[in-house]
């Protein structure tokens, strides 16, 4: 399984967990490793989990998951992208 960077990396408007560009956290399944900030947003975490399984695996080069390189929390006023990496 690929650990994984969640990096913050754009915020429309307020956010309302307080993430700033650059705040990240890591995935080392099946465990979310708070980072900086500490503090994990309940609105974003659902938005990650349907990809976060796909992108954790071992997958063929074409497959749909290597594509997804951002994610973004449900909030439409008050947007925050996130960006998927692969650490290992």
């Amino acid at each position: 399984m690929h650990k994984l960077k969640i990096t913050v990396r754009s915020v429309k408007g307020n956010c309302a967990a307080g993430y700033k560009v650059g705040d990240y956290f890591l995935i080392k399944d099946p465990m979310i490793i708070p980072a900086k900030p500490k503090e994990l947003c309940i609105y974003a975490i659902p938005a990650f989990i349907p990809y976060l399984t796909a992108y954790c695996r071992e997958t063929p080069p074409d497959d749909w998951i290597n594509r997804k390189q951002e994610l973004q929390c449900p909030d439409s006023t008050n947007t925050v992208i996130f960006a998927l990496e692969r650490l290992d």
